[in-house]
């Protein structure tokens, strides 16, 4: 098919069955839109890169952003989920056969709640340092342990779970990775306070919970290589785009809203503030290039060191655009409320910005990563990594 005869059959598509209008949802939890993402998956166009035997059209890359600009021609929702959905490409890559016939096709229409179960009270920039237990018993295995930071546990259908599953092999060789059925007894979940007075992140504690035999992912204890895909995932989308305001009532949206701001401060024409705006603007079209690179270079299954860079880069952005905000507010940045829209979304922003810098694997560990397999340099030292993980010393 040539790109214009795809062009054509995507947008007469769109054209048949596209009536709505894009709604934003969390990226935990049911999909109120389940029913479109359904339609939008049997056609081919949610995973157009895949095989056409899995929901796919097997298109080389070109083609695909082909789909995918059409469908946000429209503001029409679920198409490359190839790139984007982090739960369906590491069940895809590393599931067992029978769960993934189960599991692949839920998570394209958004059908099942998904959470993240990896961080813990003493492992979190070290993950290979987790101690929730995994012991085998008959038809699967009995979780216990604690987790810590998971966003959208509460309404979770399923967790992608770290566990140890061998204590006597250096860490990270002993780990392996779950699919968690959530809504079962010895799973409690509790919520934290963040700093915005939000509770998106939880608290989890597993106690002799039971996840089937068919829900582990990749070989058993090698948990480590399956984690590195769903990482990278999960740090393409950080990258990729962030929350916005949380009140959605100041002004406009995306690259122009700082400059929608200084118009409407009376500071537009300050060359000060000009090249602070145009040094922003920048580094947002600059990752936006850089993530489209790292994503097209990714392979199905594996992980990229390229994606800490975008996710790194965001995380910057987001500060500095906090600053820039407060800046052009000035004194009106110390109000607070609804009836102060502008200086309750520079404040949220501010604060909200740290969400980038600490989840996916905090700035610090993007720079390690970057230095160590992206600029070739020297490993921090790690007297840990290659002794038995039951003869680890633990605070």
């Amino acid at each position: 098919m040539t790109d214009e005869q795809l062009k054509a059959e995507v947008e007469a598509w769109l054209a048949a069955n596209w009536r709505g209008t894009a709604t934003h949802k969390e990226s935990f939890g049911r999909d109120p839109r389940a029913e479109w993402l359904a339609k939008v998956r049997d056609a081919g166009w949610a995973v157009p890169r895949w095989p056409s035997d899995f929901y796919g059209r097997g298109l080389a890359d070109e083609q695909a952003r082909i789909v995918e600009r059409a469908f946000a021609a429209v503001g029409a929702p679920g198409a490359g989920q190839d790139r984007s959905n982090l739960w369906a490409n590491t069940a895809l890559a590393h599931a067992t056969p029978a769960f993934r016939r189960e599991i692949v096709p839920q998570l394209l229409a958004g059908e099942v709640g998904m959470c993240l179960l990896y961080s813990e009270p003493g492992a979190g920039s070290d993950l290979a340092a987790i101690r929730t237990r995994a012991d085998k018993v008959d038809g699967g295995w009995r979780v216990s342990g604690q987790k810590v930071w998971t966003s959208g546990a509460q309404i979770a259908d399923y967790g992608m779970l770290i566990a140890r599953t061998d204590w006597d092999v250096p860490k990270h060789r002993g780990i392996s990775f779950f699919f968690l059925p959530m809504k079962q007894p010895g799973v409690e979940v509790r919520p934290l306070r963040q700093i915005t007075n939000e509770a998106h992140f939880n608290e989890v504690f597993i106690d002799n919970a039971f996840v089937p035999e068919d829900n582990l992912l990749g070989p058993l204890n090698g948990g480590w290589g399956v984690l590195q895909t769903a990482l990278a995932y999960e740090r393409s989308v950080m990258g990729d785009a962030a929350r916005g305001p949380r009140s959605g009532a100041a002004g406009p949206k995306g690259d122009h809203a700082l400059i929608g701001l200084a118009r409407e401060a009376g500071k537009l024409d300050d060359p000060v503030i000009r090249q602070q705006l145009a040094q922003t603007i920048a580094w947002r079209v600059l990752n936006r290039l850089n993530t489209q690179r790292a994503k097209a270079e990714l392979q199905q299954g594996t992980s990229s060191s390229i994606m800490s860079l975008g996710k790194l880069a965001m995380s910057r952005i987001l500060h500095e655009e906090a600053r820039v905000r407060t800046l052009l507010l000035g004194v009106e940045s110390l109000l607070e409320g609804a009836e102060h829209p502008r200086a309750e979304d520079a404040n949220f922003l501010t604060l909200n910005a740290y969400f980038t810098s600490i989840g996916g694997g905090t700035d610090q560990i993007q720079r390690n990563i970057i230095g160590e397999r992206v600029l070739g340099l020297p490993k921090e030292p790690e007297v840990d990594r290659t002794i038995p993980f039951r003869e680890v010393r633990a605070g």
